[in-house]
């Protein structure tokens, strides 16, 4: 593994990659202590104690602590995640959005200009929510219309460059910029995070029950997070027998290879679609100043995750169903639009290939389609397993942390893959990855 680590700064292509992902996380993490102009910093602060519920806390976990500072990324990527959300959802609605998805390069260029329009739309709306609402409150050190576009446009600016920031970090760096701007928010807080859990129940105890907790708690975090690299790396291989042809004065063909079908093919993102949506109505309710006690306060506790697995509001554990059944939904849907079958089949078909015992064209594509909806369930499950554990420690033990499953999973995952984007690299060299070093 150390050899490993030496040959990776060894080429200077991938050292430079690592270098410019690092500066841009160095950025990040300035732009998240850096306060917005005008703003009272203590005033949301105090209100930020005051909220009930975990929809700001899952918005402060991953902005990196950026909202509760109130700094000039306090939006994050938010905007963005929540846009390309909207887009993949409109694109099952809008035929000319899912016929520019099917145009290859082009189409997928299109289809980013349009996220990047819609995620400063809602960065503008946003942040004139947050200053129009808090300000009339005490946010704004002076509430007038001047002190209100500056906000509004330092809050849209801060989403704007950070997306930008992952897209360089895409193109010039390592891994999926986006989601290592998210990755890195996340981890962020995970010490402060992990001390306050040994606060809550090893400082102070009885020194068995000290030493239990502490066991449990490292168990507990060990035992996720191998279970989501198992998840990740886990695959069905489908044997690929390509027909033998003449090259010149020799036959060729016939070698046996394999089609490597992830069983976590969604990824993260049912964890990050089924999350926002889950949280979504909470954030606005809180940022709208909401205290009600009606139906619609009913309605959050329903979804806020603070509520779930806890004997004392067991009902409110319909919330968790819902939150499970669009995991679901989201890994079918997402696969759905990043897969395709039939496609694979035909690619395979002219270039000789077929898979034993199936013939090529339609029934190759049917077959895939059957294998393909058997092992995303397997993956959602693993999903599911990850997610739910969490909130069962919170429910009944009150032990509430910010790198809950969803956040764990996000991570370990990033991580994974950029580490194997390195590896792929370094291959190139004919040095030896990570993983096999």
């Amino acid at each position: 593994m150390l050899e490993s680590v030496k040959n990776v700064f060894k080429v200077k292509d991938i050292r430079q990659k690592l270098l410019f992902t690092f500066l841009m996380m160095v950025v990040i993490r300035f732009g998240s202590q850096l306060p917005v102009p005008g703003v009272d910093r203590e005033y949301f602060a105090s209100w930020f104690a005051e909220q009930v519920g975990d929809s700001l806390g899952f918005l402060n976990a991953f902005t990196g602590g950026s909202f509760l500072n109130m700094s000039v990324l306090a939006l994050n990527i938010t905007p963005y995640i929540t846009s390309s959300i909207i887009i993949q959802l409109l694109t099952i609605a809008i035929p000319q959005l899912e016929e520019m998805q099917r145009e290859g390069e082009e189409g997928r260029k299109k289809m980013t200009a349009i996220t990047r329009y819609l995620t400063v739309g809602l960065a503008v709306m946003e942040g004139l929510a947050m200053s129009i609402g808090f300000g009339r409150g005490g946010l704004l050190e002076k509430y007038n219309f001047i002190n209100v576009l500056m906000v509004v446009a330092t809050l849209t600016a801060g989403s704007a460059i950070l997306m930008w920031i992952g897209e360089q970090i895409t193109v010039y760096g390592v891994g999926n910029g986006i989601s290592i701007v998210l990755t890195i928010n996340i981890v962020s807080r995970m010490p402060q995070d992990i001390v306050s859990l040994f606060q809550q129940f090893v400082v102070g105890q009885k020194v068995a029950y000290g030493a239990i907790a502490a066991v449990v708690i490292i168990a507990v975090i060990l035992g996720v997070t191998v279970l989501v690299i198992l998840l990740n790396d886990a695959e069905r291989r489908i044997p690929v027998q390509y027909a033998q042809k003449m090259q010149g004065r020799r036959l060729v063909g016939s070698a046996g290879s394999f089609l490597p079908l992830k069983v976590n093919t969604a990824g993260v993102m049912p964890i990050i679609f089924a999350s926002s949506l889950m949280q979504f109505p909470g954030i606005v309710s809180q940022l709208a100043g909401y205290k009600g006690t009606g139906v619609w306060s009913e309605v959050l506790r329903y979804l806020s995750s603070s509520y779930w697995l806890n004997p004392n509001y067991f009902r409110y554990t319909i919330g968790l169903l819902v939150y499970l059944v669009l995991m679901v939904f989201f890994a079918y849907f997402y696969t759905s639009i990043t897969f395709n079958p039939i496609e694979i089949a035909d690619n395979m078909k002219k270039r000789g290939g077929f898979i034993p015992g199936i013939r090529p064209g339609r029934p190759t594509s049917d077959y895939l389609y059957r294998i393909l909806n058997y092992i995303i369930f397997i993956g959602v499950c693993g999903l599911i397993i990850v997610a739910v554990i969490p909130f069962f420690f919170q429910g009944f033990f009150n032990a509430s942390v910010t790198f809950a499953g969803t956040s764990l999973i996000i991570v370990v995952s990033v991580i994974l893959e950029t580490i194997k984007q390195i590896e792929s690299l370094m291959m190139v060299k004919n040095y030896k990855g990570f993983l096999n070093g």
